[in-house]
């Protein structure tokens, strides 16, 4: 599935695998890095649910969207981290791991991370 995401006047799409609810609770744990990709989970309505990165050996950037795809926040992820949770609340989370594949997206996406969207 294709997410277009703007940022800074700049359009871009991030390929990512929709999850069921079940994928939800393991996302990218047990993953290898290069073998990861990025993984999309929508909610019904509006959260502000934690996530972890416990057994995820790699990091990688949460980006938190509302129901139009607008960035909420951008955080980078370390792994073993048991607690990252948004400021505000989001309609989907894209958790994109930090690859060859997403490197350049990852890197965009980092930037914004150190100034307020």
């Amino acid at each position: 599935m294709k997410i277009n995401l703007r940022y800074k006047k700049k359009k871009f799409k991030i390929d990512a695998k929709f999850c069921n609810w079940f994928e939800k609770f393991s996302g990218l744990m047990f993953v290898k890095r290069e073998k990861a990709k990025a993984l999309l989970f929508g909610f019904q309505k509006p959260v502000r649910q934690a996530i972890h990165s416990y057994f995820v050996f790699f990091p990688f950037v949460a980006v938190w969207l509302d129901g139009k795809n607008k960035i909420v926040e951008v955080k980078s992820v370390k792994p073993f981290n048991l607690f990252v949770r948004p400021k505000k609340d989001f309609c989907k989370l894209v958790e994109v791991p930090i690859n060859k594949k997403y490197k350049t997206v990852a890197e965009l996406l980092l930037s914004s991370a150190t100034r307020k969207i």
